[in-house]
């Protein structure tokens, strides 16, 4: 039976997703079935905790979640923190910046290979222009993003969901205002021990 106030924010990716009765991969439960409508109720970290139509919740990977169309922002309204493209750009920039400055030095022989490596150690950098798409690596959070000039959305990520403070989801948030999401698939042999 359907919840009369139901709204899905999210569908499961078209191979279906794993499923834990917590954010603990030690709980797992039945997974979810492909292009299943899903509301967005919570986050923790990379987990989101999604309810189905029949009110049924469970803990998902989160960034996997596939959002529902919604309307463009309005003109003039604010994005979300984690959809404006200016942060992580400007992010991107900088280590760039701290790159070419150490290369500069490097070839100019005011650094030697190993202070080099040094001051490089640990960046990185990863961008994809292709007319108005853009592909950014967000290595804060071990992400590629896709951004289509207006707002980000998560494309692939590397490693498996992790806990961090609560990001509450309100009802307006869970009905557009949170970040689209895209399909990733893992390893064949990764998703086993999922």
């Amino acid at each position: 039976m359907t919840t009369p106030d139901f709204r899905p924010t999210h569908v499961i990716p078209q191979d279906g997703l794993s499923a834990w009765e917590s954010p603990d991969p030690s709980r797992p439960t039945v997974p979810l079935d492909a292009l299943l409508p899903v509301q967005l109720i919570d986050r923790l970290g990379d987990w989101g905790r999604v309810v189905c139509a029949n009110g049924w919740s469970a803990w998902v990977d989160g960034r996997l979640l596939i959002a529902v169309p919604q309307a463009p922002p309005a003109a003039g309204s604010p994005l979300t923190r984690t959809a404006d493209p200016r942060p992580l750009l400007a992010r991107v920039e900088e280590a760039l910046t701290r790159y070419r400055s150490a290369a500069e030095d490097l070839a100019d022989g005011r650094l030697d290979g190993q202070s080099f490596r040094g001051r490089t150690q640990g960046q990185r950098i990863g961008v994809v222009v292709d007319g108005e798409s853009l592909w950014l690596y967000d290595g804060e959070h071990e992400r590629w993003v896709y951004c289509d000039g207006t707002r980000l959305s998560t494309f692939a990520a590397s490693e498996k969901p992790a806990a961090a403070a609560r990001e509450p989801v309100s009802k307006e948030a869970s009905a557009g205002g949170r970040e689209p999401t895209r399909v990733v698939t893992y390893e064949e042999d990764d998703r086993s021990d999922v």
